[in-house]
């Protein structure tokens, strides 16, 4: 065999592995859920301790223009999601978030909070997307950035779970995906 015809098998053979290699990522990829949640911490039965962080408690509006606070929720579980309607990690997950508020809507409450800074978000624009998008969760809307002051939000989407004693138990920034939005709800739902 000459020379040209080693390089030439060479570089089919090396085709063929990384081909090989990408079809076996994609075909795994699609049933991985990566774990990045930590376990809660149990909570103290003795009374002599408790790590648990409480959440700390902000006022925002619904779409009528109400006040509510986040500890008017207190009861059931929690998930808090920050977003806003430029966000286009935000506007992945939320169709997701929607399938299983539409499931467990009875048992956990779903704080969809627009981060409406009256500049780039406002409550008229992110309103509007949720209609578009014929969501049925509901919204509320942070337009005097006290939430995400609390949580010291930075980036979105930002999402929070806590359970029903108004702990936080864990949160996750960036998109998720509807396999680690129902991990996080059987941490604080169990």
């Amino acid at each position: 065999m000459n020379g040209k015809v080693k390089v030439v098998l060479g570089i089919i053979a090396l085709a063929a592995v990384i081909a090989g290699a990408v079809i076996a990522y994609n075909i795994l990829s699609d049933d991985y859920v990566p774990d990045v949640f930590h376990e809660p911490p149990p909570a103290d039965t003795t009374g002599e301790s408790d790590d648990r962080i409480a959440a700390l408690d902000f006022t925002m509006t619904d779409v009528s223009g109400n006040e509510v606070k986040l500890s008017d929720f207190y009861g059931k579980p929690i998930v808090v999601n920050f977003w806003a309607s430029w966000c286009p990690p935000c506007k992945a997950e939320l169709p997701d978030f929607d399938t299983v508020y539409g499931e467990m809507k009875a048992d956990v409450e779903f704080l969809m909070v627009n981060l409406a800074d009256g500049q780039r978000e406002t409550v008229e624009k992110g309103s509007q997307y949720i209609a578009d998008s014929s969501f049925s969760f509901s919204v509320y809307y942070d337009t005097k950035q006290e939430a995400a002051y609390a949580y010291g939000i930075t980036s979105i989407p930002t999402t929070l779970f806590i359970d029903k004693d108004g702990y936080i138990i864990t949160g996750y920034e960036g998109q998720m995906s509807e396999a680690m939005l129902r991990r996080g709800i059987e941490l604080i739902d169990p």
